[in-house]
């Protein structure tokens, strides 16, 4: 190998190194950073998000929905594998509390009777405004989407923080052995010095 494609070689595998070091410490900060962020917010799972209880709550209420199989019940909330878990949980109170219905198939006013209505001339009247009243009902699913919106892109950046640092390994692993390899360690070059040099040690004169 010449000189000039060794040293290329070497360049490479430090550039692909120190690549791989800024990954995998730009993955630990964004994970910390995730965690320091979620715990900073206090969340705590509440009694019923077990598995086992949350399907209690969904039978009793007649929903059809894909139940959780993690547990924070009663755990504070502090990883983004913890974020999402609450989530799931979160969407399945709303959906208890809204009858089952999604914001979008909520009514879209107020009405006399508290079911809800989708025809102004139905619709409760707000004395301010003169309008018909917004269905307050509605406002639950709002906050279950703010919240859960910002839960599962905890999991998310917390995920992409876990991904850097395996691409970070890997791209060090790789540039390490650019080095080696152009560097003459190991490879047909590097083990015919080394059998030479083995040769050599068995001369005569090395033997006398």
């Amino acid at each position: 190998m010449s000189r000039s494609l060794r040293l290329a070689g070497i360049t490479a595998g430090l550039v692909l190194i120190a690549f791989g070091v800024g990954a995998i410490l730009v993955g630990l900060a964004g994970r910390d950073e995730v965690s320091a962020t979620i715990t900073r917010e206090q969340i705590v799972g509440s009694p019923d998000m077990t598995p086992a209880l949350i399907a209690v709550g969904v039978k009793e209420a007649g929903l059809n929905v894909e139940l959780p199989t993690c547990d924070v019940a009663g755990k504070a909330i502090t990883t983004g594998d913890d974020a999402k878990c609450f989530a799931a949980y979160m969407r399945i109170h709303a959906l208890e509390a809204t009858g089952g219905k999604t914001y979008a198939q909520m009514a879209q006013y107020a009405s006399a009777d508290g079911k809800g209505t989708s025809d102004k001339a139905k619709a409760l009247m707000d004395p301010k405004t003169g309008g018909p009243q917004s269905n307050p009902a509605r406002q639950i699913w709002i906050s279950e989407t703010a919240l859960g919106t910002a839960l599962n892109t905890s999991y998310f950046a917390a995920s992409v923080g876990t991904f850097a640092i395996v691409m970070g390994a890997a791209l060090l692993l790789t540039g390490t052995g650019f080095v080696v390899l152009a560097s003459g360690l190991i490879g047909p070059g590097g083990l015919r010095r080394r059998r030479s040099a083995g040769t050599a040690s068995l001369t005569p004169a090395a033997v006398a």
